[in-house]
């Protein structure tokens, strides 16, 4: 699984011109399923984004988690991020999940989140989604499990 998480001020996603998803100080993360990805790799990339350190402590260094500060998380689906790039002017898709394998994963994802880390809120998987956000910082990370 692949994400990109970024330290943000606020952040929301909406459908349809309604929001459903916004959350003030935390992360909004980015979330891709790949084709060999499993519910032990969903597991993982939720404690690495619930453990990364990206916050400032109060010495101004990056040593405080999402889960030290109490911050929000939103989790947004985005399959284009497990994009072949390497040639060519036109991304290939092939290392990504099928809809049906992603949908799985992703709504696992979001139960295991919702589970674990009430402070949790989410885009909608397949949906034609905007999504705002203001990057504190910036500091933006790529996260892959494999």
């Amino acid at each position: 699984m692949i994400s990109i998480i970024q330290r943000v001020s606020e952040a929301n996603v909406s459908v349809d011109g309604i929001t459903i998803g916004a959350i003030d100080q935390g992360i909004m993360a980015l979330v891709a399923v790949e084709k060999e990805d499993s519910e032990k790799q969903a597991d993982r990339l939720l404690e690495r984004i619930l453990n990364y350190r990206i916050f400032a402590d109060a010495d101004d260094k990056m040593n405080l988690s999402l889960r030290d500060i109490e911050g929000g998380l939103l989790i947004v689906p985005q399959f284009t991020l497990a994009a072949d790039t390497q040639k060519g002017n036109r991304p290939s898709f092939a290392s990504a999940a099928t809809p049906e394998k992603g949908r799985q994963l992703f709504d696992y994802f979001r139960q295991r989140a919702e589970t674990i880390y009430p402070a949790s809120r989410f885009g909608r998987f397949g949906a034609d989604m905007k999504v705002s956000l203001i990057n504190d910082g910036p500091v933006t990370f790529t996260l892959r499990v494999v």
